[in-house]
């Protein structure tokens, strides 16, 4: 399977994802815990279907530490018993907010003080940026099929 488009093709996509990127270094340099951000990545691409973002973050996850099980669950976390709190709290804000065309009123009251019961207003901050960031690394890689399984740890960074 290829790709629709070479990123590295064009004299746009680069520049695009090297802007993009060093926006999503200031949510990996935040205090959101790294192991809900990747939750989070994993969950949003879980509902956009984007397989590379998934064989990235899943990588990347189980590289830093994150066992099998929570990787396995992460689809499934309202029944799944070994989630945190704290953690469930970020995946339900990361739903309604990737589903964001889908409810009427966006992200919920109630779904939004669950998260602010967890995280501090810059703990808030960068995971609604994290949340905004995948979905859009999501939508590219959909539109141009961007073809999932050969990632590498590290590879882009």
């Amino acid at each position: 399977m290829n790709a629709r488009l070479n990123f590295y093709g064009s004299s746009i996509t680069p520049n695009f994802a090297k802007y993009i990127n060093s926006a999503g270094k200031v949510v990996t340099d935040s205090t959101l815990p790294h192991a809900t951000q990747e939750l989070v990545k994993i969950r949003a691409s879980q509902i956009n279907g984007c397989g590379m973002c998934l064989d990235m973050h899943t990588k990347d996850a189980a590289h830093a530490g994150e066992t099998a099980q929570r990787l396995n669950l992460v689809a499934v976390w309202r029944e799944a018993t070994v989630f945190t709190e704290a953690e469930r709290a970020a995946l339900e804000l990361a739903e309604q907010g990737t589903r964001i065309a889908d409810a009427a009123g966006g992200v919920s009251d109630e779904v939004w003080a669950k998260a602010a019961e967890h995280y501090d207003e810059e703990q808030l901050a960068a995971l609604v940026c994290l949340i905004a960031l995948i979905n859009a690394y999501n939508r590219l890689n959909v539109i141009v099929q961007q073809p999932a399984g050969d990632y590498q740890v590290g590879q882009f960074g």
